[in-house]
This record gives structure tokens, sequence and C-alpha cells, in this order.
């Protein structure tokens, strides 16, 4: 087992903290710390940081813990604490901004629908605040009036953005890697073991047949700005700081 480095042993344990610490002390956090939608009135411009460190259950800090010391190890040894940090949160970050775009864009679709059946932008807004309308007025399917609502109040939580950035740059970096799923044990190399998570994510965030609420366009967002940063950083051989 590989020994925890500086930065990821100082991650876990913020990551750690923030999960239990309002339990232990009956807080309610999540309006400030989650990541929510920007025209939400809990939104914050530092969500795109702290949703980081937010986590919707003991498994889901679990699975994101073991990935980011897994997966992260090698990276900080072969870029050092400064350099992997950066790039935690650039793929943390990102992941939040991308998701965003994307939940802007469908949100923005179906109001622009509502718009467009002579729903007025006061109505509009009452039906968000109460989650309320006349379906006699409405003619978009109920799904998709859920997912209006659910985009509008649904904020997102949890590392598994910059861990998908983690997990691009350790398949880029080392690609014969053999890497296997608890439900599918049978060893993959890392070159092709991580696409296709990525390509399922794709898949389910496009089609809708995700199981439970999971954003999975964070996870192709932090991919994203993961595969970009570590590429270049192998193209260019930056030295370790």
């Amino acid at each position: 087992m590989p020994k925890i480095t500086d930065a990821i042993k100082h991650l876990i344990i913020i990551n750690v903290i923030m999960y239990f610490a309002p339990q232990l002390l009956n807080l309610d956090v999540t309006n400030i710390f989650a990541l929510h939608y920007p025209e939400n009135e809990n939104f914050g411009i530092w969500q795109y940081v702290t949703h980081i460190f937010m986590h919707g259950s003991t498994m889901h800090l679990l699975f994101n813990m073991y990935a980011l010391w897994a997966f992260g190890t090698p990276l900080e040894q072969m870029w050092g604490k400064n350099k992997f940090i950066f790039f935690y949160f650039s793929a943390g970050i990102g992941a939040g901004l991308i998701y965003t775009l994307v939940n802007y864009y469908q949100f923005n679709g179906i109001y622009e629908q509502l718009i467009e059946q002579g729903i007025s932008a006061i109505d509009i807004k009452n039906l968000l605040n109460t989650g309320q309308y006349n379906e006699s007025l409405i003619t978009l399917s109920n799904q998709t009036m859920s997912e209006f609502y659910s985009l509008y109040h649904t904020p997102a939580v949890g590392a598994s953005g910059a861990v998908y950035g983690i997990l691009v740059a350790f398949g880029l970096l080392f690609p014969d890697a053999k890497l296997a799923l608890i439900f599918f044990p049978v060893p993959i190399a890392a070159k092709y073991f991580i696409p296709i998570m990525i390509a399922s994510d794709v898949f389910f965030g496009v089609t809708k047949y995700s199981i439970g609420n999971i954003a999975h366009f964070a996870h192709i967002g932090g991919a994203i700005i993961g595969f970009v940063i570590a590429w270049y950083w192998k193209k260019n051989q930056f030295k370790t700081l």
C-alpha cells in the first residue's frame, strides 16, 4: 500500500471534518457550502470551492477519499505537493463550472418553453418557489417540470469532479496500470478502464437513465479539465515544485 502523501492527507482530513462536524453539531450547512444554481437565492461564488469538500453520504465520502488516495498518491509523488493541489482544485472548480453551464442550458431551455406557452416570469418564479402550477396551462410533462424544479433547487456536493480529473491524469500517465471495479473484478488497463467510466457518465447524463441523483456532467467536467492539465504538463515536462 502506498504511503499517504502530505496534500492528500490534509485533503482527506478536511473532507472528513466537513462531513462529520456539521452532523455532530447538528448544523445544516448545505445552503452555505453546496453548489447551487446561480439564480437560486442560496448561491454564492465561493461554493465552486466549498462544494468539493461536501458529501451526501458516508459511502460517497469513502469512495471519493479512497480514489483520491489510490490514484492521487502517485500523481503527488510525481508532481509534488504544490502542483497536485493546483491540479485538484482546478479539476474540482472546473467540474463545478461545466456542471453549472450544462444546468443553465437545460434550465433555460425549459424556461423558454414556458414563456412560449404564455407563462409569465412572475408565475414561473412562483412555480419555482412553491413547486405548484396549473397543469391545464402547461403542456410540458410532469417529468420535465420536475427536472425544471430540481435544476433550480438541488445543489451539487462532492469531490467527484476533482477525483475524475485525478483518474484521467492517472490513466494518461500510467496507461497500463490494471484497475478493477468491485462489481466487475476483472483487471482492465487504465487506458481502457477510465474512458469506459467517462463514456458511461456521458451516456447517463444525456439519456437521463441515471440511477440516483448523480451529477454526471460534473464528473465529465472534472475529467476534461484534468485531461487538459495533465496532458499539458506531460507534454512540457514541468519540473516538480
